[in-house]
């Protein structure tokens, strides 16, 4: 990025504060971007007094006056994902508990010593079984509308492992596409803060010293903790990415990774109303099909009573609900089809 470069966005950020500070109604948030957009204010100051020449004349690009409107219009709460992207810092504040204040209960016995840093499977585990279902439901209905356009079995298990290929790469490929794009964002801000904390340590300790305040921690004591912070550069930025840009480092992941377990899990799934048809031919095989599917929903709604705390099953009940209202619509709508065609 060159100066001017840098300048630009320093003015941008600053001017995009300001639209905030005037949108958000918390006081203590429009307090903390009016003063976000002074210290980028001071750095765009420093920025130009290293230019050469006097910067060009500026104004928001049509990004930044899109999502200033979005703002506007819905909250800078739906819209920070996309302020983020413009750099904009801060939006850990929109947590409520104080970030330097966590519980850490004592522990008792060896097993508890780095229990709470070891949580993070649940979220995939989680991901995963929603996969399994997304599966089992779509390729479901697809099986029952083709079954009820009246095809011969051969076409509706070939609609079947059709519907499950190309539903577990259309994952996979959105799943990859997702994590990447996030990964390269998270990379590129990285690298611009970085080279912001060895141009501007003060600068940048004043601004996480803002966020530390707007979250309840006195000023004078948020700006100490910050300037002895940004002396460790490697966990300065590990903070910043955290409080400054909202992204946890330790959450990115594999694109590969997520990719394969987005396509395996949806193939898992949408193998179980396939799987009779492989076992069974005849008319019998349409009922094995539904019993093996309404089971299976069951089961995967039971199972994600664990991650809901709601009963096992009401919970299986309801997504068996859910998937007989898709099957069923579709089995008609593919009777009509049938019918008419």
């Amino acid at each position: 990025m060159t100066a001017v470069e840098e300048w630009e966005e320093q003015r941008q950020s600053s001017w995009l504060y300001r639209q905030l500070a005037e949108t958000e109604a918390d006081a203590r948030l429009a307090s903390l971007f009016g003063a976000l957009a002074e210290a980028a204010d001071r750095q765009a100051e420093l920025v130009a007094g290293s230019l050469e020449r006097a910067p060009p004349p500026w104004a928001p690009s049509w990004r930044a006056r899109v999502v200033a409107w979005l703002a506007r219009r819905i909250g800078v709460r739906r819209t920070w994902p996309m302020l983020v992207a413009l750099k904009l810092r801060g939006f850990s504040a929109l947590r409520p508990a104080p970030p330097l204040a966590p519980i850490h209960p004592m522990p008792t016995s060896t097993r508890d010593i780095g229990a709470r840093h070891r949580r993070g499977g649940g979220g995939n585990l989680r991901a995963g079984v929603f996969g399994v279902s997304d599966g089992l439901v779509s390729n479901t209905s697809l099986i029952l509308a083709v079954a009820g356009a009246g095809a011969p079995t051969r076409q509706v298990l070939l609609s079947g492992i059709a519907g499950l290929l190309a539903g577990a790469f259309s994952m996979a490929a959105g799943e990859y596409i997702s994590m990447r794009s996030q990964r390269e964002l998270f990379e590129r801000q990285m690298a611009e803060e970085r080279a912001e904390l060895e141009r501007f340590p003060a600068e940048e300790a004043e601004e996480l010293a803002l966020i530390y305040a707007a979250r309840g921690i006195p000023l004078d004591q948020a700006r100490s903790m910050t300037s002895a912070l940004v002396r460790d550069r490697e966990k300065a930025l590990d903070t910043l990415a955290r409080e400054e840009l909202g992204l946890n480092p330790d959450e990115l992941g594999s694109p590969w990774g997520a990719a394969l377990a987005s396509f395996l899990a949806f193939a898992g799934g949408a193998f179980i109303p396939v799987g009779p048809f492989l076992l069974a031919h005849g008319p019998g095989t349409l009922p094995l099909v539904l019993g093996t599917s309404a089971v299976a929903l069951f089961a995967i709604g039971a199972t994600l009573s664990l991650f809901s705390g709601r009963n096992a099953a009401l919970s299986g009940l309801r997504l068996l609900a859910v998937g007989a209202l898709a099957g069923g619509t579709t089995y008609l709508i593919g009777r009509v089809l049938g019918v008419g065609l």
